[in-house]
């Protein structure tokens, strides 16, 4: 018994933070090295690559490349209620349509454009729709199942949808057309470069901001409740509680995102809010590879790129080899793609002070 109690801490690790334990599966001294200084060196190439593509694009790929980056912030938020909090949503497109619907109508019918108004409008609610929509499925006597909450999820996407379709007063079928351009003061953000900069700032500092908080505390809990919720809860951690912030933080990163995409497009229609665009951003974390933050991002790019390429060539079968290519990496690569780079100690992380290496006795 005592070789079998041995042998399981030498499989599993406790990586010590400041009030708790996590743990944390072991892997080789030598991709302890040099695993943590790739995620660093991956995401200033992504980022150098983004300020240098309106220098380099046309006119209408720069426009293309606006809507990607915006779809990579959608793509955030489920990253970070999937890869790090294990909840399935298949109703993230609730909270970004809705945020879209939110915003359209403010400048529809108020007059209201002002990007210091508007979008934490938009931003505040996606988080109150992820609030209530996540306190009804987490936070019930018993704690939920990755089934109940991934069709729940489901379920509000599909009746968002349909009462948007239904509703004479959000247009219908045809949504909500001809949205006066974002503004500040009298300047007007139109599509082109000074759009692209803006939303490629907010990305910077929403990945900024989501990278500290996966790495805080907080953090320190999630990666936890991702490995082992069981222990988590054991330690006398509200794992529900946790999914419930976690899942309203990824519902008003959505909202954010739905905003920006509301103005870029200049209209909104039921399909924002509905289960295609749902599942869409599962195919970005998926293909990209969840719980790094950075995956969601090059996830988007790609998936969105190859379609962009795709349908300009294959305009008959295109769907049917992107849904091939999609199925080979999930197969063969179900970490994803960043997974070619990124090794599993450096998406689970580490926390807290390095554990000191025992030193070799004297014989």
């Amino acid at each position: 018994m005592l070789k079998s109690m041995g042998a399981a801490k030498q499989a599993v690790q406790v990586e010590v933070g400041d009030e708790m334990d996590v743990p944390v599966i072991d892997h080789a001294p030598a991709e302890r090295g040099t695993a943590r200084k790739i995620l660093p060196i991956v995401e200033g190439v992504v980022l150098v690559a983004a300020l240098l593509a309106p220098l380099v694009l046309q006119d209408y790929l720069t426009v293309f490349a606006t809507r990607v980056i915006i779809l990579a912030l959608f793509a955030l938020s489920f990253d970070l209620v999937w890869g790090y909090a294990g909840i399935m949503s298949f109703g993230q497109a609730l909270f970004f349509g809705s945020a879209g619907y939110g915003v359209a109508l403010l400048a529809r019918d108020l007059d209201i454009t002002n990007i210091v108004l508007v979008l934490p409008a938009g931003t505040l609610i996606g988080l109150t729709f992820a609030l209530l929509l996540g306190g009804f499925l987490l936070l019930g006597r018993h704690p939920s199942s990755v089934i109940f909450v991934s069709l729940g999820t489901l379920t509000g996407s599909y009746a968002a949808d349909r009462l948007a379709r239904g509703w004479y007063y959000l247009g219908g079928q045809n949504g909500i057309p001809s949205i006066a351009p974002m503004s500040l003061g009298t300047y007007e953000f139109t599509e082109g470069p000074a759009f692209y900069y803006l939303v490629l700032g907010i990305l910077v500092v929403v990945y900024l901001l989501c990278r500290f908080l996966v790495r805080s505390q907080f953090g320190l809990a999630l990666a936890g409740l991702r490995e082992n919720e069981q222990r988590i809860a054991f330690f006398g951690y509200k794992a529900q509680h946790l999914k419930a912030i976690i899942f309203t933080i990824g519902g008003a990163v959505a909202g954010l995102a739905g905003s920006l995409y509301a103005f870029h497009e200049g209209f909104v229609w039921p399909n924002m809010v509905g289960v295609v665009v749902s599942t869409q951003v599962v195919l970005y974390v998926l293909f990209g590879g969840s719980g790094t933050l950075i995956g969601a991002v090059i996830g988007t790019v790609i998936v969105e790129g190859v379609s962009f390429w795709l349908s300009d060539n294959y305009r008959d079968v295109w769907p049917i080899i992107l849904g091939l290519l999609l199925l080979l990496v999930i197969l063969f690569r179900p970490l994803g793609l960043i997974s070619f780079v990124l090794g599993e100690r450096e998406r689970v992380g580490s926390f807290g002070a390095k554990p000191k290496e025992k030193r070799n006795a004297a014989p």
